[in-house]
């Protein structure tokens, strides 16, 4: 199974955007926007019409923000695999045929509290989970060992599946979120606050089994 680092993109204008993409160039094919809009989280991010550069980037949204629903109706299109809260979900059904009828991939994304049986019968019918493993809405949380066990469960339910980490990813950690079966690791602040990303990138790699 393919691995991935992936860099979390926190922005609240066109220009920040452009800053981070500047620092990003070249280093990641993967990258993650990280949506909010300071109610789902307590802070706000990309809650403008954003442009994106014209690169060969693959683009993941992590939505954290009460209406996803809308946001796919709005946006979707922009991306290639939408990341919703399960928390914020009101109808998991709709929200994964909305998603996949725009084409793209459907992924639910569960807060520390959230437990994998709840998002069970719909492992099937998505492409991807995403294991918050701080509580979410800000670069540089810390991170929560507890969540490896959940980890865990997810590759034992479904041994293809992507699985990807956020929060608190760093050398110190990214080994253990690799050992417990995470194919994904996205990294913010460690990442995108250094002077050199590429570097950064290469030691991640460096922890992790390819």
């Amino acid at each position: 199974m393919k691995k991935f680092i992936v860099p979390a993109v926190i922005a609240k204008t066109q220009n920040e955007l452009d800053e981070v993409f500047d620092k990003i160039s070249n280093h990641a094919s993967l990258v993650q926007l990280d949506v909010m809009d300071g109610k789902f989280v307590p802070n706000s991010s990309l809650d403008f019409d954003f442009k994106l550069p014209e690169k060969n980037y693959q683009f993941e949204a992590h939505l954290m923000i009460e209406s996803p629903m809308q946001w796919v109706e709005e946006n979707g299109e922009k991306v290639d695999t939408v990341i919703a809260h399960f928390e914020a979900v009101n109808d998991p059904d709709a929200i994964i045929v909305s998603i996949k009828n725009k084409g793209k991939k459907a992924a639910f994304a569960l807060n520390p509290e959230t437990e994998i049986h709840q998002i069970k019968d719909y492992l099937l019918a998505i492409d991807q989970v995403l294991v918050m493993t701080v509580h979410p809405g800000f670069y540089g949380s810390r991170f929560l060992p507890e969540m490896l066990d959940k980890i865990r469960e997810l590759r034992d339910l479904r041994p293809n599946l992507d699985i990807e980490v956020d929060g608190g990813i760093k050398p110190e950690t990214i080994g253990m979120v690799d050992e417990a079966g995470a194919n994904m690791f996205v990294s913010g602040s460690y990442l995108i606050r250094s002077v050199d990303v590429g570097e950064r990138i290469d030691i991640l790699k460096a922890k992790i089994r390819i």
